[in-house]
């Protein structure tokens, strides 16, 4: 697959003057969609593997950057799963034509889903990379000590350490309060389309039995699970990419 350059991002505006910015690659139907994970953004491994990928297929794909995150516009204590399903949901009204395959990597798995959920006309397959759904409520306040949450509670945000950020991240109450209107595994998922799960199962961040209890969760009957045993959250390998344009080429 041919390298992918990640020039200057093309800007789409909300109606509050936040700006998102994207890029986009026209092409044939259906088209492909990535929402990034948490604190990530669409200059990532994955995102530039899956636009060199589409390149080479011809096929439409659009990577995109969250409030709060990377090129878009945003104060990330101010950020909130409503804000960023907003963000994914204006993204495919508005930059995408027909059906579309969305890809979904830890947080944006989540996202994926509501967008799903929201635009079930619009989205043909998902395929969830460590999908970290209800992750502000199960994956961290749920797994915060007493101390952080009473810290979060009183003061309305805490800083946690993370492995891949010497400042740690920013965890604001409105952030787990906001989440708690989107648990999606605590009933029926309405999907009825395709649905990959790809998981490593030395993620330390997602634990792989999340996507079990999803698969669970989703009404759709075509749903497959690939456990990757080595794997670990990013499954950003070369073998993992791999996989990823496989499980994609079977959907498209």
């Amino acid at each position: 697959m041919a390298e992918i350059q990640d020039l200057s991002p093309s800007i789409l505006t909300r109606e509050d003057g936040a700006t998102i910015a994207y890029h986009r690659r026209d092409g044939r139907a259906p088209g492909v969609v990535f929402l990034g994970g948490f604190m990530s953004d669409m200059s990532g491994t994955k995102a530039l593997a899956l636009d060199a990928f589409c390149a080479s297929r011809g096929q439409a794909f659009v990577r995109f950057d969250y409030f709060g995150h990377g090129r878009s516009s945003g104060d990330f204590a101010a950020a909130t799963v409503s804000r960023w399903r907003d963000d994914a949901l204006m993204v495919l009204d508005r930059l995408t034509v027909g059906p579309q395959v969305l890809v979904g990597s830890s947080l944006g798995g989540w996202i994926m889903l509501l967008a799903a959920q929201a635009r079930p006309a619009r989205v043909k397959a998902l395929v969830g990379i460590a999908t970290a759904a209800d992750a502000t409520e199960d994956l961290m306040w749920a797994q915060f000590p007493a101390e952080v949450q009473q810290r979060i509670a009183r003061d309305g945000a805490a800083r946690i350490p993370l492995a891949y950020s010497e400042q740690g991240y920013l965890i604001t109450r409105g952030l787990i309060e906001d989440g708690r209107r989107h648990l999606v595994t605590r009933s029926p998922i309405a999907f009825a389309g395709p649905v990959r799960l790809l998981h490593g199962m030395r993620d330390a961040d997602v634990p792989w039995q999340r996507s079990l209890t999803l698969a669970d969760c989703l009404a759709a009957v075509d749903v497959r699970i690939t456990l990757v045993k080595d794997g670990d959250h990013r499954l950003s390998r070369d073998i993992d990419l791999a996989l990823l344009m496989q499980t994609l080429a079977e959907l498209l």
